[in-house]
């Protein structure tokens, strides 16, 4: 990746009222190119094009600094930064300007600036595909902060849905948007040198093009080709799986992955899949395993997940759109927050059967586990 990459990689068509804004990230992580590499591709499409299109669609290269060298990040992960703190901090008059404490702070003003402008300007909805990829292989899948427009966006791209990494994994770039309106969606493609990891990336790009309609899959060919290529990758994968367990890891850990582990791979209750310094590291539960550790910078070792049935996908929607979270805390052991008005305190001495299962169909996610205590989150202006 060249040092000399342009923010903006392309911005075509113009949204008219109510029109709808789609803004392509990729590279916020410097070693996932594949992202910036497939929205250049997708922008050479549209620079003699942009009259067919029904709305506006902007590309945008996330970490400068860390695509030229190649490396997940300088200072401090860029995709794990996006807290309310931290953003507030940013914006403060001169802030850092004189003394930037990282190359991240700098990369996260310039992209706060622009984010705020595109948002400002934007007569219509905003979407966000957030494009990344994985240090170890095994396939493409999408990851939403759980509400019911997030998920109609990423049920549009036939690869699996992830539902629930915002409980595990603080600070997104994607979750961040979703808290200034836009509908937002991660997109994984692959490993970060596979040459497919672009041409999947290119592909989720025309699908969500072409589902908010921007791109009408009716008058653009590569819509509907994007969908079929990926639904033939895919199609003996769960259509959407829910996250059970994220496996923290420290640089002092001495964290080792165990060669052959993939993206979705099968692996039994007790089942030896890495090491540290501590020795062999077995997983707590029968389950898939996503996102193995394969590179030297990260803070996540890997991650299980379970299919979520159709069944209770259909539920969960149901209950949200009657309201049945407006009484959810009439249940025994849940109350309101008297402090914030979309969390929940939980007490797992009364409600612990069926509390976070309950809670997680509703789009409430765990923000504080303490003992007996337990706190759960539900932003539902996002729905």
């Amino acid at each position: 990746m060249e040092a000399t990459l342009e923010r903006v990689l392309g911005r075509f068509g113009r949204a008219g009222p109510g029109q709808p804004t789609l803004i392509v990230v990729g590279g916020i992580h410097g070693n996932e190119p594949a992202g910036v590499a497939a929205s250049q591709r997708v922008a050479q499409a549209l620079a003699t094009r942009a009259d067919d299109l029904r709305g506006e669609a902007v590309f945008v290269a996330g970490n400068l600094q860390a695509l030229s060298q190649k490396r997940r990040f300088v200072d401090r992960d860029l995709n794990r930064a996006w807290t309310a703190a931290r953003v507030a901090a940013l914006l403060e008059p001169d802030a850092g300007l004189r003394r930037p404490s990282s190359a991240e702070d700098i990369e996260q003003r310039d992209l706060l600036v622009l984010l705020d402008a595109l948002l400002a300007e934007a007569p219509g909805p905003v979407y966000c595909l957030d494009l990344h990829t994985t240090s170890g292989g095994g396939g493409a899948f999408t990851t939403v902060a759980d509400t019911l427009r997030n998920r109609a966006l990423a049920l549009e791209i036939p690869v699996p849905l992830v539902l629930g990494l915002e409980e595990l994994v603080e600070g997104t770039l994607h979750d961040y948007l979703g808290t200034r309106g836009c509908i937002t969606l991660a997109f994984e493609s692959g490993q970060h040198e596979e040459p497919r990891a672009v041409d999947r990336a290119e592909a989720g790009i025309w699908v969500v093009l072409g589902a908010i309609g921007v791109a009408p899959e009716s008058t653009v060919a590569e819509v509907a080709q994007a969908r079929s290529t990926l639904a033939q990758e895919v199609s003996r994968l769960p259509r959407v799986l829910e996250m059970r367990y994220r496996h923290a890891v420290d640089p002092d850990d001495a964290f080792e992955m165990r060669p052959g582990f993939s993206n979705f791979q099968p692996v039994a209750d007790g089942q030896v899949v890495a090491d540290d310094r501590n020795g062999p590291i077995r997983v707590p539960e029968a389950a898939r395993l996503l996102m193995p550790l394969y590179q030297t910078q990260g803070q996540d070792g890997f991650f299980l997940v379970r299919e979520f049935s159709g069944v209770w996908l259909s539920l969960s929607k149901v209950l949200r759109r009657i309201g049945f979270g407006r009484f959810v805390h009439w249940l025994p052991g849940i109350r309101l927050d008297p402090r914030r008005p979309d969390a929940l305190i939980v007490d797992k001495r009364v409600a612990r059967f069926y509390a976070l299962q309950v809670l997680h169909l509703l789009g409430y996610r765990r923000e504080l586990d303490d003992g007996d205590r337990l706190v759960v989150l539900r932003q539902s202006h996002r729905e």
